[in-house]
């Protein structure tokens, strides 16, 4: 019987390839993605798709409103996402906390699975500046997770595993071909529309392009019609 693992999965590119790996390395993969007051649910209707594709054992969809506390463009619709880059530092698109709340209760679902496995896509290559993405906080939230939990107590210590760390976003994209990730399926713009159309400016959109370019590899995200030329610059 294949050990159960978690996998965080938000519906953008880096999720997807991560849900693949974690299948591929032979886990049965339960997947775990957050409403937490995101400025749109196309990533949440891309998970779902994802989840499926992938024949996920289980998909949950969890509300946290993040919203309640701002302080991201990504939650606060009073702030900007900023677009055309510029941007230094840490962006205004990093949401606080973000992905120690998503990781915690990745860790309390994995205790009741009896799971001892957590995946996540995080990248700290092509990572935007978001200080919760970098090896020392997952080295750190592993040690936590094995100081707090029932499990590892009693001598079932949990991994969390971040296979696209290291990695380019075309090293990603070049993994997922492979694996047969369908990025037509994904959202990674900060700011789809509600069909899931990019808006092809956003910092996530300008790494997602220069990934499919540098890869060599068809970019097949869908535009909003003001961006089409975008599209087809990058395909062409």
């Amino acid at each position: 019987m294949a050990a159960r693992a978690v996998v965080l999965l938000s519906g953008g590119l880096d999720s997807a390839t991560c849900l693949a790996k974690a299948r591929h390395q032979g886990f049965a993969p339960y997947c775990l993605s957050f409403a937490y007051g995101q400025r749109h649910a196309a990533e949440l209707d891309a998970a779902r798709q994802i989840a499926q594709d992938c024949n996920a054992i289980e998909h949950r969809i969890l509300t946290l409103d993040l919203a309640q506390f701002g302080g991201s463009a990504l939650t606060d619709p009073h702030l900007d996402v900023p677009v055309d880059g510029g941007s230094s530092g840490i962006p205004i698109t990093y949401v606080p906390a973000r992905n120690t709340i998503m990781l915690s209760l990745a860790l309390a679902w994995a205790e009741v699975l009896q799971s001892r496995d957590i995946f996540i896509g995080v990248n700290a290559v092509d990572y935007s500046g978001y200080p919760d993405c970098r090896p020392e906080y997952i080295a750190a939230f592993e040690a936590m997770a094995n100081l707090a939990t029932k499990s590892a107590i009693e001598g079932e210590k949990f991994t969390l595993h971040t296979p696209l760390i290291h990695l380019s976003k075309a090293e990603i994209i070049r993994l997922g071909n492979a694996l047969g990730v369908n990025y037509n399926m994904t959202v990674s713009c900060y700011q789809a529309d509600s069909e899931g159309r990019a808006c092809g400016r956003c910092d996530s959109c300008r790494l997602r392009r220069a990934g499919f370019m540098e890869a060599g590899v068809p970019d097949p995200t869908r535009y909003r019609a003001f961006a089409k030329a975008v599209q087809e610059t990058a395909n062409a």
